[in-house]
């Protein structure tokens, strides 16, 4: 939404004290209501966007390695497209996969051409998942029409090329809140406190090693 509706330059112009008048066409942006959301990896993350855009009634079309089951589609009302396909009718794409081999560099030259000209790239996943070069070079020459980032590929460097009036930029504050940064810490202590009960860590990523034990 700040992206879309430049919100970033419109505070900066409201604090600047040039602000005069409003006008017709001052920093007009984009709408985001009944725009398609393309989501690349529709895993929990993934999903829970998908439900917060329903309230802005946006079509939504994704890819993921794995397909979502027929019934969570038809709950979150979406369609699952080959990965060309989502990056070519997408209005906002939105990454949401793991950092992982096979997703570092997901998203370079030959993806961002493949996307609309008025698209908007949102990376809040892992910044070395989007070639950041190659990100520049798509602002630059108008190949899309700007970006939100929440994280970036040599964090916390940023790329002097990002710093662009389409570009909205945050220094990694996805999950910045109280409740939340509080919940992670919590997650945190009932792991390590069901691991010394010799319980299962609830939250386990490589419970292989648990045989090691």
């Amino acid at each position: 939404m700040a992206v879309a509706r430049r919100l970033v330059e419109g505070d900066r112009l409201a604090r600047s004290g040039a602000w005069r008048q409003w006008n017709l066409d001052q920093l007009c942006g984009t709408d985001v209501w009944g725009k398609t959301l393309g989501i690349i990896g529709f895993g929990r993350i993934g999903r829970a966007v998908a439900r917060r855009a329903a309230g802005f009634r946006m079509r939504l079309i994704y890819y993921s390695t794995t397909r979502a089951a027929a019934e969570v589609e038809r709950e979150l009302n979406a369609e699952y497209m080959e990965r060309d396909r989502v990056l070519q009718q997408a209005d906002f794409l939105s990454l949401h996969v793991p950092l992982r081999a096979d997703t570092r560099g997901l998203i370079g030259p030959a993806e961002l051409v493949k996307m609309k000209r008025t698209a908007f790239l949102i990376n809040t996943t892992r910044g070395p998942v989007v070639q950041e070069a190659a990100l520049v070079a798509a602002l630059e020459q108008g190949t899309i029409a700007g970006a939100a980032l929440d994280v970036f590929e040599r964090e916390p460097l940023i790329s002097e090329g990002l710093r662009r009036e389409n570009v909205v930029l945050a220094p990694h504050l996805g999950s910045a809140s109280i409740e939340t940064r509080t919940r992670m810490a919590m997650i945190a202590v009932e792991n390590v406190i069901a691991f010394f009960s010799g319980k299962r860590p609830p939250t386990i990523l490589n419970p292989e090693v648990l045989r090691h034990q």
